[in-house]
């Protein structure tokens, strides 16, 4: 039985709590957040104990903790979790400095500690079957994977401003996504981006719409399209060109349902938030955590995952700046 402690209370920390009580091998002792409130109605819903953070990370029956506050606050949470002896999930991204980040995989080698990044697109049922099917050799060597992502609507000025910009924020998803099913990292990274969306965006120093060409040491190109708004719904698509064919994974809808009539074909709306569309994600990479850690594996993805991811948006963003490839 592995016994965890949440760390921040807010709507993905909810998320991990709910999928926490489904899982028979786990146990959610207690949680904690900045507002106290928060905390108190999480724990009400649960069942746990509403305690302080550094309480939970040095309690003797908490074995692992779940990081889920801002992001300027995971270096040190990390750092101390480690230290403590706990297994550490810990959402993205882990900081928004590559230097920090090798601090903490400095720490995490050093304590032995279980360390898994939360990029849950790769434990989507769909991505993981293109991924399984690639490993499988259904369509030969991956040739060019295009990946789509788009919001329904632009997130609040304010969250921008503290974001770490589109790359770093929205596109490092895609940018494990890349490597997840690329095989390899990419050796050269393009960005170009513009400010379609909102102009506020742009005046603060971000852009909402950019696209990013990936290249590896082989020759295989990703491309990236990304998009603060989308007027249809949540829009979250790949598609993987191989020798011997392609495989492609399109979006959820709400429903399977689709009428014909004298209008044309019509069929149901995308899922129109992220906490809906990966639910199944959610709940499938805490299953892996949890068995993980409780089997003595190493969980995937790591944090040298998420250093890479974000080195990756470290480049675009140099190379939007410079509107030139960047060597990684």
């Amino acid at each position: 039985m592995l016994r965890v402690g949440i760390l921040g209370c807010g709507r993905i920390g909810q998320v991990h709590a709910r999928s926490l009580m489904r899982i028979p091998s786990a146990k959610l002792v207690a949680v904690s957040d900045a507002f106290a409130e928060a905390a108190q109605s999480l724990a009400v819903q649960t069942g746990a104990e509403s305690r302080d953070t550094d309480a939970i990370i040095a309690a003797n029956d908490v074995d692992a903790i779940i990081i889920c506050t801002p992001t300027d606050t995971h270096y040190e949470l990390i750092q101390a979790g480690a230290k403590a002896g706990k297994a550490i999930f810990c959402e993205k991204p882990v900081d928004m400095s590559a230097t920090r980040i090798r601090d903490c995989m400095d720490v995490v080698e050093a304590n032995a500690t279980p360390f898994l990044t939360a990029f849950n697109r790769r434990f989507d049922p769909n991505f993981a079957m293109v991924q399984s099917r690639i490993a499988a050799g259904e369509i030969g060597a991956v040739e060019i994977v295009t990946i789509l992502s788009r919001d329904p609507n632009p997130p609040p000025i304010n969250y921008i401003q503290s974001s770490g910009g589109i790359f770093r924020d929205m596109m490092i998803h895609d940018f494990d996504m890349a490597r997840f099913l690329l095989g390899e990292d990419p050796v050269q990274v393009f960005a170009v981006g513009s400010s379609l969306v909102d102009p506020e965006i742009g005046n603060v120093g971000d852009v909402d719409t950019a696209a990013v060409t990936l290249t590896t040491a082989n020759g295989k190109i990703c491309q990236i399209s990304n998009s603060r708004r989308a007027s249809y719904g949540y829009d979250q698509r790949v598609e993987v060109h191989g020798a011997k064919g392609m495989l492609r994974a399109e979006n959820v809808l709400e429903n399977t349902v689709e009428i014909a009539n004298a209008a044309g074909f019509n069929r149901a709306t995308t899922r129109h938030f992220f906490l809906e569309r990966y639910e199944a994600a959610y709940h499938a990479e805490m299953v892996h955590f949890v068995e993980a850690v409780n089997t003595g594996v190493a969980p995937t993805p790591t944090i040298a995952d998420g250093l890479k991811a974000q080195q990756i948006a470290d480049a675009a963003a140099q190379s939007l700046t410079s509107g030139q490839p960047v060597s990684m």
